[in-house]
């Protein structure tokens, strides 16, 4: 028996919007990136919304907002509870870049989609691996 894979943009093909594929290898889900743009419009999101509660794993790639900025609200207000997976740089950096994200848009609104308490959240839930670290993972149609 073969595997099936199967490759699902959720958003950011064709255009810069923020990039986010579901990815799914013999029924398990994977999302890589969960990303979000500077205007941070719930609206992008719709896509992924339909599928975060059913989301096996998450890869994070890149530590900007365009690649891991709506895990933060994906977590809080869109049942995303997978187990997250990212490299240390992208921990830390994408940690940064969040915070200063927030800071940035409570300077100039009443920006209310997240707080410092949703992203420390967030990034406290990621298993941090080194560059081509091995893992096995568990869950969805895999062994456990």
């Amino acid at each position: 028996m073969g595997t099936s894979v199967q490759v699902t943009p959720l958003c950011g093909v064709y255009n810069e919007n923020p990039l986010s594929y579901l990815v799914s290898i013999d029924g398990f889900k994977f999302l890589v990136d969960c990303g979000w743009n500077d205007h941070f419009d719930p609206s992008l999101l719709q896509p992924l919304s339909r599928v975060a509660p059913t989301i096996d794993a998450v890869l994070l790639s890149h530590a900007d907002t365009l690649h891991l900025g709506a895990l933060p609200y994906a977590m809080k207000q869109l049942g995303l509870s997978a187990p997250i997976y990212s490299t240390e740089p992208v921990y830390r950096l994408g940690l940064l870049t969040m915070y200063d994200q927030y800071f940035s848009r409570k300077q100039v609104s009443e920006f209310d989609l997240f707080t410092l308490d949703d992203i420390d959240s967030a990034f406290q839930s990621i298993t941090r691996l080194t560059y081509s670290q091995n893992h096995h993972l568990s869950g969805g149609n895999f062994e456990q």
